[in-house]
């Protein structure tokens, strides 16, 4: 084994740890590329995962393997990603002749704990998108095989590296405004992005595990690290009002449905060029319809959510998710001993410009995108005194920066220490996941969930 490629197994041990931790270098050089294998082809594996890797880190890594159900989506993922490594619709097959040292885990989200399993066993990293699974058994099966395998996991938590997000943190870590003692957390999905989950598979629970856990781990994990604490007991409320059986008529596929004259919701994918080409003209393969009518009978995930976490170290969280609101942004607000922090991104009339509401989502997904940097505002209102705001440079492009700062720090700089502790192992997907899944328990039981009787990670008053 050479050099470099003993530092980037050390370095990937490091980077997998379960809290903030220094990070030494992964020293790439052009003799010896760090091979990857990418599962699951879909919008993030082929964008973020493969298209954005190969344009900016080429030099570093190669991929040796692409793998997915749907061959068509294979072909055209090779094509789109820019590489000439063979593709495979036998996963087992690809690990066996590939070889990977790291292995993207981009799948349906209930598919995950396979794959990554899979990966750990064979003796290769793994990275995994969120969520990390969608139940507690699945966690606890990552964990057990992570622990027996020596090898590690990552998870791609690029909300933590937003410039905004870590502004938050800072002033948090600082103490700005004491202890802190409650939490207010309200997430808006608007009629665009909201609505394209309920169309897609996420719109099934058996999939996602419903959107407590495929969109809701994203602000459970910022919670989890902004507090530095770990959940301990989760009570919910949650239904489906809006969307599926509610809705007033429905049809096949958006396409050919004979509604569309009159749907508030119609969704013409023959506008997407990229949509048709990596979806539309492989559903022959495996039947995935990407324009599904989001009013069909079998939708079981909830349209509204509302959530009470209570933490190890006491602090109370009132968070809450909508997913057809007229905008999408979100608020929070920290109450502390000394003061309270407001937050917020994308809410239409605190913005100085109009917000394109069906462009939203779009530009957030953006990885290429040349953008102006704005500022956004952090308020700070210290007991007695009044309220100081705080301006952070912002670009919604790549999840408000933290896309490309996320990669930076994996494939790039990871010898810079981050003061943040923004890398993420598998505890943290587990303690983010386990918010939702235990949101889900409660709704269905009508009582509150603790965290200690999911897996078997205690938590704690610190996160470990």
């Amino acid at each position: 084994m050479d050099t470099s490629r003993r530092n980037f197994l050390a370095s990937i041990s490091m980077l997998a740890a379960y809290s903030a931790f220094p990070l030494s270098s992964f020293s790439f050089n052009n003799s010896k590329k760090l091979r990857i294998a990418l599962v699951g082809t879909g919008i993030r594996g082929t964008s973020f995962w493969g298209k954005r890797l190969v344009d900016a880190y080429s030099d570093i890594l190669e991929f040796v393997g692409l793998c997915d159900i749907n061959l068509g989506r294979l072909k055209y993922a090779r094509a789109y990603i820019g590489v000439s490594c063979p593709i495979f619709v036998d996963f087992d097959a690809m690990l066996k002749k590939t070889k990977p040292d790291l292995l993207i885990v981009t799948t349906t989200d209930v598919t995950h704990h396979r794959f990554i399993i899979k990966g750990l066993e064979i003796g290769c990293d793994v990275l995994t998108e969120k969520p990390l699974t969608t139940d507690e058994f699945k966690a606890q099966e990552i964990l057990t095989a992570e622990r027996k395998s020596g090898k590690n996991l990552i998870v791609g938590f690029n909300y933590r590296w937003s410039p905004y997000n870590t502004k938050i943190k800072a002033l948090l870590m600082n103490q700005t405004i004491g202890k802190v003692t409650s939490v207010d957390f309200h997430w808006y999905l608007n009629t665009y992005h909201g609505a394209s989950y309920f169309r897609r598979w996420h719109g099934l629970k058996d999939k996602g595990g419903s959107l407590w856990v495929h969109k809701a781990t994203h602000h459970f994990d910022l919670l989890n690290w902004w507090l530095d604490s770990d959940p301990s007991e989760v009570f919910a409320y949650g239904s489906l009002e809006h969307y599926g059986k509610n809705g007033p008529f429905r049809g096949d596929r958006c396409r050919t449905c004979e509604h569309k004259s009159n749907c508030d919701y119609h969704f013409d994918i023959t506008k997407d060029q990229r949509l048709m080409d990596l979806y539309v003209a492989n559903e022959t393969y495996d039947g995935y319809i990407r324009d599904n009518c989001l009013f069909r009978e079998e939708i079981d995930i909830y349209d509204k959510m509302s959530a009470q976490i209570k933490y190890a170290n006491n602090v109370t969280v009132n968070y809450s998710l909508t997913t057809y609101s007229p905008f999408e942004g979100w608020r929070i607000a920290f109450n502390g001993t000394e003061g309270r922090i407001e937050a917020s991104l994308d809410i239409p009339y605190n913005q100085k410009t109009r917000i394109d509401q069906a462009e939203m989502h779009a530009r957030e997904m953006e990885q290429q995108a040349i953008e102006e940097a704005n500022f956004e505002e952090i308020i700070v209102h210290k007991l007695w005194n009044d309220f100081d705001t705080v301006q952070v440079p912002f670009q919604k492009a790549g999840h408000g920066g933290g896309d490309k700062r996320l990669h930076d720090k994996i494939f790039k700089s990871p010898e810079v220490d981050d003061e943040y502790g923004r890398a993420a192992g598998s505890r943290d997907g587990v303690m983010s996941a386990i918010i939702g899944i235990a949101a889900r328990k409660s709704i269905e039981s009508g009582k509150p969930v603790k965290i200690e009787a999911l897996t078997d990670i205690t938590p704690t008053v610190n996160r470990k």
